[in-house]
């Protein structure tokens, strides 16, 4: 009776496992490219562009934060055609520059903070991949079905491959017993 129960619960995980991994598999695709890829974001120019060094790293030598966002939103429109409203600003006092992200576009632009000159104009594509690998490129609703979904799923997948690993060698074990 005690094999039996092992053989049928072999196959009810081997069911479990069929299935959910059907149901997971473009989900944990997208997940995974994308995860290698932003693990390669800062290495690629492409993915996010490099971060450039201004003039001066001494706080009290740049310009305001008034004059940056001009400088910026200039330099963007002038490559959309477009104004774009700006999103944040991630100030790099070691590097003496700031990077100025929009709303649109995924666009950045780095300003000297020193003379509050462009430094580059680009593309950040690690953002939009980013916002693919947790699916919040649709909502934040659907991120947070989305990463329940992959993480139970996973999990589901974890422990029903353990147990189609570890099962026949129990079956084994209690024929060799028998």
């Amino acid at each position: 009776m005690a094999l039996q129960n092992l053989v049928n619960r072999l196959r009810q995980f081997r069911t479990w496992h069929h299935w959910v991994g059907i149901s997971v598999v473009l989900f944990m695709l997208i997940t995974s490219i994308t995860g290698v890829l932003l693990g390669w974001k800062k290495n690629v120019e492409v993915l996010q562009p490099a971060t450039l060094k201004g003039g001066s790293s001494n706080l009290n030598e740049w310009v305001s934060f008034d004059k940056v966002a001009s400088a910026a939103s200039r330099a963007v429109d002038s490559v959309v055609g477009r104004a774009i409203e700006i999103d944040r600003m991630d100030v790099r006092p070691d590097k003496g520059m700031i990077k100025v992200l929009f709303k649109e576009g995924y666009w950045e632009v780095q300003i000297d903070a020193a003379n509050g000159k462009v430094l580059s104009v680009a593309q950040r594509h690690a953002d939009w991949i980013e916002h693919l690998h947790d699916g919040s490129i649709i909502s934040d609703g659907f991120k947070l079905l989305y990463t329940n979904y992959i993480g139970f799923g996973l999990l589901v997948l974890s422990i029903t491959g353990f147990w189609l690993w570890y099962g026949p060698r129990r079956i084994r074990k209690v024929k060799q017993g028998s």
